[in-house]
């Protein structure tokens, strides 16, 4: 099954994937500007189990890079494509660089490290995600009410809250697959590994507030595997560097993609 795609502007591609409990949508007003203002063709995607891609059993990396490859197929994506992906789709992005290297020029990865990256942080916004009683929920405050008892942070919700949608029964669901993924929060966090380094040039942009890329993952663990890679730091930005410093991402990839 092809994944769910947004395809804007003409020129060199550049793939966007999201992470954990995202949709493509999360970077729409980004993909806009990439399309319009930096003259790339943007193709915004959402993984599997995630918007308003299939739903599956299984979610790992190997698959899910393997849905993005699939894609890339569909579009006839050239060798010039440049893939990005934020924290869970960066991994994913990883996996497909390292083990497809010719179908990428560049690569992109936003906020995350191939190390190991332990999820029980997430176990807070699981729970808040099953506390929402659908057949009592009749709005998304009530939906939001719900949710604060475990997640107080007013941004996290909102981005949570992008997953809500009103089915044809005029009852509420969310767009991801929530059974499966908290099943697979473990398998989501595990390490990206291969015998061989991905060669060609490759940007690892981290949150100046955000610890899932340290001293160590850019001194050790990302040149094993990303030898021609370089590390950028974007002060005062947190783990959805996006959404806190829009300005900076966007002339940071459009400089990185377009050089």
């Amino acid at each position: 099954m092809l994944l769910h795609y947004l395809d804007q502007g003409q020129g060199r591609p550049l793939v966007i994937l999201h992470g954990l409990f995202g949709t493509l949508d999360n970077w729409q007003s980004l993909a806009r500007r990439w399309a319009t203002e930096a003259g790339l063709r943007v193709i915004s995607v959402d993984l599997r189990n995630h918007g308003r891609s299939f739903h599956s059993p299984q979610h790992t990396y190997a698959l899910m890079a393997q849905d993005v490859l699939e894609l890339f197929d569909h579009l006839q994506l050239g060798p010039d494509t440049t893939l990005m992906g934020h924290s869970m789709g960066g991994k994913v992005a990883m996996r497909l660089a390292l083990d497809h290297p010719v179908r990428l020029a560049k690569l992109i990865v936003v906020d995350i490290a191939p190390r190991f990256s332990d999820m029980e942080h997430q176990d807070d916004i699981v729970a808040g995600l099953q506390a929402v009683d659908f057949t009592t929920c009749t709005n998304r405050q009530e939906a939001d009410a719900a949710l604060a008892r475990y997640v107080p942070n007013v941004g996290t919700r909102q981005f949570l809250l992008k997953n809500l949608y009103r089915k044809e029964d005029n009852t509420f669901a969310w767009r991801i697959n929530l059974e499966v993924l908290a099943a697979q929060l473990a398998a989501i966090g595990e390490e990206t590994a291969s015998a061989t380094p991905f060669m060609k040039p490759a940007l690892f942009i981290r949150g100046g507030k955000s610890d899932y890329i340290t001293p160590e993952d850019k001194l050790t663990g990302i040149p094993m595997l990303f030898p021609h890679s370089q590390v950028a730091t974007v002060v005062d930005a947190g783990h959805w560097v996006h959404a806190e410093k829009p300005e900076e991402i966007f002339e940071m990839v459009k400089a990185f993609t377009l050089s």
